[in-house]
């Protein structure tokens, strides 16, 4: 596979040191929603709103864009909520860009011109690559868009205008709406000149660095085109990079935000997080003396970074617990896709895994355990892929060519020919065993290709609940400037029957509602007797796994 061009169609679960559950953020600028707006709304949609403008006031943007996100599930039609999803979105990309030390590298060495260039070659990557055709006017006003939210940033304006007047600010912002609005801007020639002008006017008015000025426009324009589509600095990318290959240098932690602190959703098994005795449930309160709580949750959590074999002091307390000092040591954290390998049920031979991510490493590592399992006795298989973010679209195709005899299993449709493709099964080293796919509203893009495949070829039974609706392909780009890239969404893909995934997902067979009592139509909750009483998507799960071996016979 080439690596200037990896198909990935998955969000990547957040296992680096740095990384957090809530992907994004927005920021202080004026409200999408006006007073009377709120009042006039549903009272749950109200306080949704309430609770969301709170996070906002507060500063805590990746919280926030989190909390939109599943807002927006929970009301899919309100534009308010994506309205205020974007500017989270932005206000939080900004702010990480400048808790990125790679990325303040780069600032401090590149000239006006080596930026104009490297805007100038993502516009080029956008035309060749990207799924819709630019809009190269709709490109340099959200470039400007990302500048005013900047200027409203506190690590912005601390790091390029510590000096500036808040009238000043709003002023230079307005005089920029107003001569970027009357620029003709049909090519990318003239997007690059608009660029450079607003450049040379925030320079003349507030003093700021005009590369500085100008890199808010390549980072506009890459992460205005949809919510997966992105400029990566150095250490992002080889984030990316990292995640692909399944290893990466850090703690061996997942972590989310928690009121101030950072809490520990995943350990990974064998990680120095692990072996250091931190628990899934713990919460870091203060890192090297430092507490989470004075910092934003990027800051905080970017303090866990550093270089492969230096320490880090945590402060961890666990649920009612007083907090222990942990010292960690940073290194290389090998991250399994393949987990949980096991016989649930040895006496029908119901055999159980779970697959986290499809990475490079996916197929090979679950060859290894189904071999395991085979061995063991297995006659049906639950594959778990709750929570599953995705991965490599290639990785997907080969897990599911290790289930499917023949057929199609995703074809994937782009604005060019070349991200038009047909991926189809081969008979060759097919497991023919009995198969229950789980999946959950967090099993996204590559796990979705795979249950989608599964379940249109009537392959196996998929139970769970409906996934959450990711339908494109993106591309990782490396940019010529300083190792950094871009991820475009390249193509949209679709189902073996030809059904579109974005917004739609994967129906299961047999749904699962977590709920006291049973639905018509759908699985109850365990019993207390069971052993997976705790967990009813599982039970169901097992017990469709049961009824294949029944069958079978």
């Amino acid at each position: 596979m080439r690596r200037r061009n990896l198909p990935a169609v998955g969000f990547w679960a957040a296992l680096l040191a740095l990384s957090l559950l809530s992907a994004a953020g927005i920021a202080q600028s004026p409200s999408p929603l006006a007073p009377s707006a709120i009042s006039a709304a549903p009272s749950p949609l109200a306080d949704l709103i309430r609770q969301g403008s709170q996070l906002e006031s507060e500063g805590r943007w990746g919280e926030a864009m989190s909390f939109y996100e599943e807002a927006i599930r929970r009301f899919p039609d309100d534009r308010g909520l994506e309205r205020r999803f974007e500017l989270t979105r932005l206000h939080y990309n900004v702010g990480r860009r400048y808790g990125d030390r790679s990325f303040l590298d780069l600032l401090g060495r590149v000239t006006l011109d080596q930026t104009l260039d490297l805007y100038q070659e993502v516009l080029v990557k956008i035309q060749s690559h990207y799924v819709e055709a630019p809009d190269y006017k709709a490109l340099v006003e959200r470039g400007d868009n990302d500048l005013e939210v900047a200027l409203s940033e506190p690590a912005f304006l601390r790091a390029q205008a510590p000096e500036a007047d808040a009238r000043a600010v709003e002023a230079c912002r307005a005089e920029l709406r107003r001569v970027l609005g009357t620029q003709l801007v049909q090519t990318r020639s003239d997007a690059r000149d608009a660029v450079a002008l607003a450049a040379g006017l925030v320079q003349q008015r507030l003093g700021i660095a005009p590369n500085a000025v100008a890199l808010e426009f390549v980072c506009g324009a890459a992460n205005a085109l949809d919510v997966y589509s992105s400029y990566l600095t150095p250490s992002q990318l080889n984030d990316v990079y990292s995640q692909i290959e399944g290893n990466f240098v850090g703690l061996g932690v997942e972590l989310k935000a928690d009121n101030g602190a950072l809490l520990i959703v995943r350990v990974i098994g064998g990680s120095p997080a692990s072996l250091s005795g931190i628990r899934p449930g713990d919460r870091i309160i203060a890192v090297d003396g430092r507490s989470t709580a004075s910092y934003s949750t990027d800051q905080a959590a970017n303090l866990l970074q550093g270089p492969e074999g230096s320490v880090v002091r945590l402060a961890v307390a666990g649920p009612g617990e007083e907090p222990r000092q942990v010292d960690v040591r940073r290194q290389r954290v090998e991250v399994p896709s393949v987990d949980e390998v096991r016989l649930a049920d040895p006496a029908a031979g119901v055999a159980y895994l779970r697959l986290t991510c499809f990475q490079k490493t996916t197929s090979r590592d679950l060859d290894a355990a189904l071999w395991d399992l085979h061995r063991q006795g297995m006659r049906s298989l639950v594959m778990d892929l709750r929570g599953n973010p995705g991965g490599l679209l290639v990785t997907a195709v080969d897990v599911a060519d290790k289930f499917l005899e023949q057929g199609v299993i995703v074809s994937t449709h782009g604005r060019n020919l070349q991200e038009d493709f047909t991926y189809s099964a081969h008979e060759s080293g097919t497991w023919r065993v009995p198969l229950v796919v789980l999946i959950d509203r967090d099993s996204a893009s590559a796990a979705e290709i795979f249950a989608g495949a599964i379940r249109d070829h009537r392959r196996g039974t998929i139970v769970g609940a409906r996934s959450y609706g990711k339908g494109s392909v993106q591309g990782i780009f490396p940019l010529g400037l300083a190792n950094a890239g871009l991820r475009l969404t390249t193509a949209k893909f679709y189902s073996p029957n030809g059904r579109p995934y974005a917004g739609v997902g994967v129906e299961p067979d047999i749904a699962v509602r977590l709920a006291a009592r049973p639905v018509d139509g759908q699985i109850a909750p365990a019993s207390p007797a069971s052993p997976a009483a705790a967990d009813p998507m599982l039970e169901a799960a097992l017990q469709a796994a049961r009824q294949l071996v029944v069958a079978q016979r």
